[in-house]
């Protein structure tokens, strides 16, 4: 997934071409972007709820690609920091930690496991490793040393979905930079994948996933 540790490094670098743009030409300058149709994943519908639930596939993927709002939601937190080439082992590892801190507070899960990615390089990410919740935890439970609570990110985003290895991902997010710079969208410096199902490794062609690029 070593892409990815140049996506939010992009996304930054285009969003202040746009500004320089505009001064010059006022049109704005577009920022990365995401899955073309040759890509292995297509954008997803216009209006999922929340991460936490999934959609089906549109036939036509550029009207289906469209800015929509996504609302916070309640949940467990546990954050991290890995090399790229760690980064599956990293972000299962957290979501371990997340869903232990659950189970021992007697949470109930309110949707699929998501990953905030929140500052990234070519080499290293941070993350927020996150369990939604089916309400806020109260200020008397004991989530343990790492876990804490948290909300989902919230904004104006775009759904696009991976299908296959996590190893293979990078493709991916080739093409959501690539959709997103010909569409001109400017997309805030955080991306977030929401886990639609339960793979065995790196490596399992069945993984199921969703990417939510938050733009302006």
């Amino acid at each position: 997934m070593a892409y990815a540790g140049r996506l939010l490094t992009a996304l930054s670098f285009c969003a202040a071409l746009a500004v320089a743009g505009a001064a010059v030409a006022q049109t704005a300058t577009p920022a990365p972007a995401t899955p073309t149709p040759a890509a292995p994943a297509a954008p997803a519908t216009t209006t999922p709820p929340t991460p936490g639930a999934s959609a089906a596939q549109p036939t036509d993927a550029d009207a289906a690609a469209q800015p929509f709002e996504i609302k916070a939601r309640p949940a467990i937190a546990v954050s991290g920091a890995a090399k790229w080439e760690d980064g599956y082992k990293a972000i299962t590892a957290a979501l371990g930690k997340a869903r232990a801190a659950l189970l021992k507070a007697n949470l109930k899960e309110g949707g699929r496991p998501v990953v905030a990615f929140v500052d990234t390089d070519d080499d290293n990410f941070k993350f927020q490793a996150m369990i939604p919740l089916d309400a806020p935890v109260a200020a008397t439970v004991d989530l343990g040393a790492e876990a804490k609570p948290a909300e989902t990110p919230a904004g104006r985003a775009i759904k696009f979905q991976h299908r296959g290895a996590y190893d293979d991902v990078d493709s991916t997010y080739e093409a959501i930079t690539a959709f997103l710079d010909e569409k001109g969208y400017i997309a805030q410096n955080i991306f977030v994948e929401e886990y639609l199902n339960d793979p065995k490794g790196a490596d399992d062609s069945a993984l199921e996933m969703a990417i939510y690029v938050f733009i302006k």
